[in-house]
């Protein structure tokens, strides 16, 4: 694909990820503009919400040798922890904006979530009961939240590599553990990460995506009212239709532009948001 059919894959499926985690549904919706919090309807839809938030923050890999999906690119070999995230991609938008004029508004929200995510922080009194280990944990919020998603979707026998990553944060805070007691603490950890720091963290996250939608939003305007045009009516209402960029060939991204441009005609679902400072403090 080339650069722009490459531009409309990120924005959408960007906007795609964000409105399967922050939505009425998900969320208790409220009205208000003035410093708010976000709470999850139940317990199920928070550890959903954070599968949906791995995945977000996972890497867009080939598989087996293949090329990388949908023409995106693979992130540089000296690459910061949040180009192995979809940020990676939002990140080139901000950089080499195809469809829209300014983008560094994009960039900016794009680059604040990226410093938060990548931001270390410490959990005091870390209760592990299944193996007797209270710790200290200092740990980045961005490998709490791929170690919780991981938790929350796949059972024990999948979590080899974040049985390691307990480890390595045990060690750190002072505790040699083994493999197998790794694992005992898994449950403790989720406990721990998942129900207390992330619900107290799902509030600033969902701000965050919400900004990067609407900034999504913000920068798609020239392009709709380039685009758009009305064709006609039927039974009373109005056909349109949208003047495809003729740099965009492949049917994947031309099917793409149409859903981005009529997700752009419905609006972002959720309206703009500011979270309180007191949910932004601790950790």
């Amino acid at each position: 694909m080339n650069d722009t059919e490459r531009e409309v894959v990120i924005l959408n499926s960007a906007w795609e990820m964000i409105n399967g985690m922050v939505n009425w549904a998900m969320f208790v919706k409220h009205d208000r503009y003035d410093p708010t919090n976000m709470m999850f309807e139940t317990s199920v839809h928070a550890r959903l919400f954070i599968i949906l938030l791995a995945d977000f923050l996972s890497e867009v890999r080939a598989f087996k040798g293949d090329a990388i999906p949908l023409g995106l690119t693979a992130p540089p070999s000296c690459a910061r922890a949040s180009d192995l995230t979809f940020l990676f991609h939002l990140r080139q938008v901000g950089g080499n904006p195809q469809l829209g004029n300014d983008a560094r508004p994009l960039a900016k929200i794009v680059e604040e979530f990226s410093r938060w995510l990548e931001g270390e922080f410490v959990a005091s009194g870390v209760n592990l009961g299944s193996i007797g280990v209270v710790a200290d944990i200092t740990v980045s919020r961005l490998r709490y939240l791929k170690m919780c998603g991981d938790i929350a979707k796949h059972n024990l026998a999948r979590l080899a590599t974040n049985v390691k990553h307990l480890q390595r944060l045990l060690t750190a805070a002072g505790h040699e553990v083994s493999e197998e007691d790794a694992y005992l603490a898994v449950e403790g950890f989720f406990e721990w990460f998942q129900q207390d720091i992330f619900i107290y963290h799902s509030s600033h996250i969902a701000e965050f995506l919400n900004n990067i939608r609407w900034a999504i939003f913000d920068y798609l305007g020239s392009e709709y009212q380039r685009s758009y045009h009305p064709t006609g009516e039927v039974s009373g209402l109005e056909v349109y239709a949208y003047r495809v960029p003729t740099e965009i060939g492949e049917p994947v991204a031309h099917a793409m532009y149409w859903d981005l441009m009529n997700r752009y005609r419905s609006r972002p679902w959720v309206h703009r948001f500011v979270v309180s400072e007191s949910f932004k403090s601790l950790y």
